[in-house]
């Protein structure tokens, strides 16, 4: 056990360079990024798995929960779009989008709740996120008869005013809900002036699956060298997934030229499928 420990270590060593020379970079260059967490536990204590994914590159960090984990990955001067969760550090970064799948769900739980005013909240945001989504899938086929925005200026208006009216509904999923969607307003709407920009986290929240399983099994890590190994494996397996690339071959190459004393090997771009 403690010899194959001792080999994922000098492979992750190995190929660090990869994510901090190459992955990082060609990140935040992307146009669209999606970015999660979930928790991770390193020796017990409370941290968390992060993701970073584009179109063609996937990068993973274990960390607080905090704003310093957003500028060592996405640095500053980030300028796409950036689709993630309700956590306040996102707001520094301005080209932001919302997860309308999720807000969809939650229409629909205060849809189920006992309190008369919850299910009038949830039926009306329900309808509207509804109604949205199939403008947007329609306006991806073709031109749309008229601009998204001015189609639903005025259920968003009535929507933004409902919300108001419950901003201290004694019901507190009512209450979170409408304060959540006051907060973040624009972002979820910003779908209406550009409908090719995605409707959900879902990019997110798939490259998590496989190392949440990870994580259930192996209980996390044991200390921040650990931590490192995995979210430096794990950024270079999934971006080489996402290249159609092997893994394992490239690992191989990168082991065996830093065991030569030489750079590491670029992750080539996509790789051609089919005939």
């Amino acid at each position: 056990m403690a010899t194959i420990n001792q080999a994922v270590h000098e492979l992750a060593r190995a190929a660090e360079p990869v994510v901090e020379e190459q992955l990082l970079p060609e990140l935040r260059a992307d146009d669209l990024v999606h970015a999660d967490e979930t928790s991770w536990f390193e020796h017990g204590r409370l941290l968390w798995l992060w993701v970073f994914t584009s179109a063609t590159t996937t990068v993973f960090t274990i960390g607080r929960r905090s704003k310093a984990v957003l500028r060592e990955v996405l640095g500053a001067l980030f300028h796409g779009w950036l689709m993630s969760d309700g956590y306040w550090a996102y707001r520094d970064y301005n080209n932001r989008l919302r997860c309308l799948a999720h807000l969809l769900r939650k229409a629909r739980g205060l849809e189920e709740s006992l309190d008369r005013q919850a299910r009038a909240v949830g039926l009306q945001l329900r309808t509207c996120l509804e109604q949205v989504m199939a403008a947007v899938h329609n306006a991806r086929e073709g031109p749309p008869p008229a601009n998204l925005r001015a189609q639903h200026a005025e259920q968003l208006q009535a929507l933004w005013t409902l919300c108001l009216a419950h901003v201290d509904s004694a019901h507190d999923q009512t209450k979170a809900l409408v304060r959540e969607l006051l907060n973040d307003w624009d972002t979820f709407w910003v779908v209406l002036d550009y409908p090719h920009l995605p409707l959900t986290n879902n990019d997110a929240e798939r490259a998590l699956r496989h190392w949440v399983i990870a994580r259930r099994i192996g209980y996390g890590t044991r200390n921040a060298q650990g931590s490192r190994s995995v979210a430096v494996l794990a950024s270079v397996i999934d971006t080489c997934r996402q290249r159609n690339l092997s893994p394992w071959s490239f690992l191989t190459d990168v082991l065996r030229e830093r065991r030569q004393g030489n750079p590491v090997p670029l992750l080539p771009a996509a790789a051609c499928v089919g005939p």
